[in-house]
């Protein structure tokens, strides 16, 4: 019996660090893409998130989450910097609101609805992280905020439809027999 536990937490280890891995190279090719907006991303990452909420659980969406910011930020060397700070935020309000609205509201929304969620609490939370340990101008956060969320949707319905072709994907290949 216990070796069966050990497998399966090195099966699940496993599983966490190739999920990371699509999350960090979606991250890294994200960096090189030009951007109109300083420090804004597109969040591909998050597909990778949402695949993994939806298979494997809040606990490991948060391991992969944790894992794509932390070495993310090492590689890019913003390690303890504000991008860190505000994508580490924005993680993790990311992955517990979605965890939240899909274990507490199952079947209310799709893949895209969860997406938006989690896109919008992200956004709220980087405004929250950048007034506290950033601005602490109140006006600044509210002259950047309608821009923020306002891509904050378009990115979220993007991973969203994403996410959901993937997860579609992915089942209906389970559901093939080995060729």
């Amino acid at each position: 019996m216990k070796a069966g536990k050990i497998w399966m937490e090195s099966r699940d280890r496993y599983r966490i660090a190739l999920l990371a891995s699509y999350a960090l190279a979606l991250h890294g090719i994200e960096t090189l893409l030009p951007t109109p907006i300083p420090w804004f991303k597109l969040g591909l990452s998050n597909i990778i998130t949402m695949i993994t909420l939806y298979r494997y659980g809040t606990k490991s969406a948060l391991m992969v989450t944790l894992i794509r910011v932390l070495l993310g930020s090492l590689l890019l060397g913003t390690f303890l910097g504000p991008a860190f700070f505000l994508s580490l935020g924005g993680g993790l309000a990311g992955v517990l609101s979605m965890a939240f609205a899909a274990r507490f509201l199952p079947g209310l929304f799709s893949p895209l609805g969860i997406s938006l969620i989690g896109a919008f609490f992200h956004n709220v939370a980087q405004l929250f992280v950048a007034y506290l340990l950033f601005v602490q101008r109140i006006e600044a956060i509210v002259l950047v905020a309608p821009l923020l969320m306002a891509t904050g949707v378009l990115t979220g319905m993007v991973n969203g439809i994403a996410a959901r072709y993937l997860l579609l994907e992915m089942q209906e290949s389970e559901g093939r027999a080995p060729a």
